[in-house]
């Protein structure tokens, strides 16, 4: 079984999101894509996030009628500090040993990952995916790619998908100003927003 790691704050989950777990699932033939909200991420330390629960729910809605995804609440659930390599490691040991993991993430991460905490047993337990981000240049993107794979002795696979600029950001800043938001989240997101009042 190949199965994707999709991790995000997901505050809230959009059109973006859901597109790039399709396309990841196609590109890298895997079995089931497990969306992992993130529980309290020490990169965002200080900054305003919603509560797990509600987007491990936004999470649950959006992706209900596809038999492939999947949500987990692992982060959401566990305490201190969410860091990505105990995330998978966990998730590598509720496979079967010849199950292979991928985790995927923005390009834009291969600024930061020489701040990671034990980056080196991320690359031992998953295959490492990263998808262009707007805002960044291919060129440079590959560069840093290549960078990364020289030091760590490792193998990175990119995914140049369609370039959709849709931010969790952009979605919150549109709830405050009453913008319609029906074609760039799902109606099931939508309505839990709408419901709750959230980001206004």
């Amino acid at each position: 079984m190949k199965v994707g790691i999709l991790g995000g704050t997901f505050d809230p989950i959009h059109n973006g999101h859901l597109y790039l777990a399709e396309e990841a699932l196609h590109i890298l033939a895997l079995d089931k894509v497990v969306f992992m909200p993130s529980g309290n991420p020490p990169h965002k330390k200080g900054k305003s996030i919603t509560d797990g629960s509600l987007r491990y729910e936004m999470v649950n809605a959006a992706i209900r009628d596809n038999e492939k995804f999947f949500v987990s609440s692992y982060e959401i659930d566990k305490n201190g500090f969410s860091y990505t390599y105990e995330t998978l490691e966990y998730m590598k040991m509720s496979l079967n040993k010849d199950d292979e993991m991928y985790f995927i993430t923005g390009a834009d991460c291969l600024d930061q990952i020489y701040k990671w905490k034990n980056i080196d047993r991320i690359f031992n337990v998953c295959k490492f995916v990263v998808f262009y981000r707007p805002g960044f240049s291919v060129e440079s993107l590959m560069e840093k790619k290549k960078k990364v794979e020289e030091q760590f002795k490792t193998e990175i696979i990119f995914l140049h998908l369609l370039e959709l600029n849709i931010s969790s950001t952009y979605i919150r800043e549109k709830v405050r100003q009453g913008y319609n938001l029906s074609y760039i989240i799902p109606p099931s997101v939508n309505y839990i927003i709408k419901e709750l009042n959230l980001y206004i």
